[in-house]
């Protein structure tokens, strides 16, 4: 259990400049930041080696205005992704971190392209809901694994120290509200205290807590958690305890496309490029385009918490991209019928419902129709066969409420202003979709978690060499 105790600076083992907590998107680029900056930061990661939220993802980092974008005739800006992630959010996210990250997305992707040498594209084949431009940036086999190991890999290149199969469990402040270090245990269960000039908190949300969810997203507390199990609210129990503020507890990204009883992802270019989702009675229940973050409570209160998605080869082509979809084919997920009514007894659903829904929404994709849940279809969607399906739940990814940080990713205070060398990014860090899993908008997460953890590393760097006069740790735990 994370705990706050006080500790003056005399109290400590050892001493850094920099303590980062987390080696996820977040604490890596927040490391990569620091090390340019000319100061030496220290990680700390619970597991074996970097993983968390971000090795469970599809590595995607919205961008907009790269060259990667220009490259392919793609008009876009900072300003427009702006509008996009506060129109997701219902303007509930704050303006001035919105436009942060917005505009700090796409310097952040071509500065891990070029200094890194991360090979990023943008996946044109489809779009993601909420985006008014093809904008998401992705590595070769569009995994989060590809993503965090090339980080890694950066971070090995700049000697940048990190501490694996380390937790830290305690935070220590001066009386005077100052952050003064973290007690650590290491996999041995060797105890070190460590102070720091600044300290960033990059560690995880809250997904994994079951007691949190409960209390903050009552509606996903019996839901399958597809994230990090490291993710225990470390970030959120210590801010209560010394009074940060907390914001957007209630967000999170769910997704409403988990193939089961396998547990895998299924893109939501599935249903992006034209396919549909049915409850065990054959019947739509909503606008599947909607967005794949507030699809899992719907999904999760059908008859039996599941429902089937409908697609055809094509869809099926372009979902090949990602090694998810991939897997759910190997591992015989995805079942395949030359006619609706082999697909209805394969899924052992009435014919009848079924029959109809996929009749309408084939006839409204002929004329490029509205349907009654408020989805359009388009010509170009139409499916033929052979026709696909795939079973899938509705399940808690990641959670987007945290410590409430200001544009520079600094821990503001409940009672006003900010911890003087406190910082956060990443799933400790309340993200910018506003107040509930509706508010998400695709690839939010990477998008905090790699700009915010970026700008929290160049600005603790800037804390902790003036502190130090650019003096390097006295003694460094190894």
């Amino acid at each position: 259990m994370p705990a706050v105790s006080t500790l003056d600076d005399a109290g400590f083992e050892a001493r850094v400049p920099l303590i980062i907590v987390g080696a996820g998107a977040a604490g890596l680029c927040a490391a990569l930041a620091a090390r340019e900056a000319g100061v030496e930061p220290f990680v700390i990661e619970r597991d074996a080696s970097p993983s968390g939220s971000t090795a469970l993802s599809a590595g995607l980092v919205p961008a907009a205005g790269t060259r990667f974008q220009r490259a392919k005739g793609i008009s876009d800006s900072a300003e427009l992704f702006a509008a996009d992630i506060q129109r997701k959010s219902h303007g509930e996210s704050d303006l001035a971190l919105v436009e942060t990250v917005a505009a700090g997305a796409g310097p952040l992707v071509e500065w891990l392209a070029d200094r890194y040498g991360l090979p990023f594209d943008v996946i044109d084949n489809f779009n993601y809901p909420g985006h008014s431009a093809l904008r998401m940036h992705g590595l070769p086999t569009r995994t989060g694994r590809e993503l965090i190991d090339r980080l890694r890999s950066a971070a090995e290149s700049q000697e940048i120290t990190v501490l694996t199969r380390c937790l830290a469990d305690r935070l220590f402040v001066t009386t005077d509200g100052r952050v003064a270090g973290i007690e650590a245990v290491r996999g041995n269960g060797v105890r070190e205290r460590i102070g720091c000039d600044a300290l960033i908190l990059a560690c995880n949300g809250y997904g994994g807590h079951p007691d949190l969810v409960r209390r903050f997203i009552p509606e996903m507390a019996d839901a399958l958690y597809f994230g990090h199990p490291g993710n225990r609210g470390d970030a959120v129990l210590w801010g209560e305890e010394i009074g940060a503020s907390l914001a957007s507890l209630g967000a999170y990204q769910g997704h409403g496309s988990v193939a089961t009883p396998h547990n895998i992802l299924i893109t939501w270019a599935v249903i992006m490029q034209g396919g549909i989702q049915v409850n065990a009675e054959g019947l739509r229940f909503c606008n599947e385009s909607r967005g794949y973050s507030e699809q899992a409570a719907d999904v999760l209160v059908q008859p039996g918490g599941f429902a089937w998605e409908i697609f055809d080869e094509r869809i099926a082509g372009v979902a090949r991209q990602f090694e998810d979809f991939r897997d759910a084919e190997r591992a015989g997920a995805i079942i395949s019928a030359d006619t609706i009514a082999e697909l209805a007894r394969a899924m052992h659903m009435p014919l009848q419902g079924l029959s109809a829904e996929w009749g309408e929404v084939e006839d409204l994709k002929s004329r490029a129709g509205l349907d009654r849940f408020g989805r359009r279809f388009a010509p170009d969607q139409k499916c033929v066969a052979p026709f696909l399906a795939v079973k899938v739940t509705g399940a808690l990814f990641h959670t987007q409420g945290g410590l409430a940080v200001d544009k520079c990713a600094r821990v503001r205070r409940k009672a006003g202003g900010s911890f003087p060398n406190l910082f956060a990014a990443g799933g400790a860090a309340a993200g910018v979709s506003g107040s509930s899993a509706a508010g998400y908008l695709s690839g939010n997460g990477l998008l905090t978690a790699t700009v915010l953890g970026k700008l929290a590393g160049s600005t603790a760097a800037l804390l902790a060499g003036s502190s130090r006069a650019g003096a390097h740790a006295t003694e460094v735990p190894r």
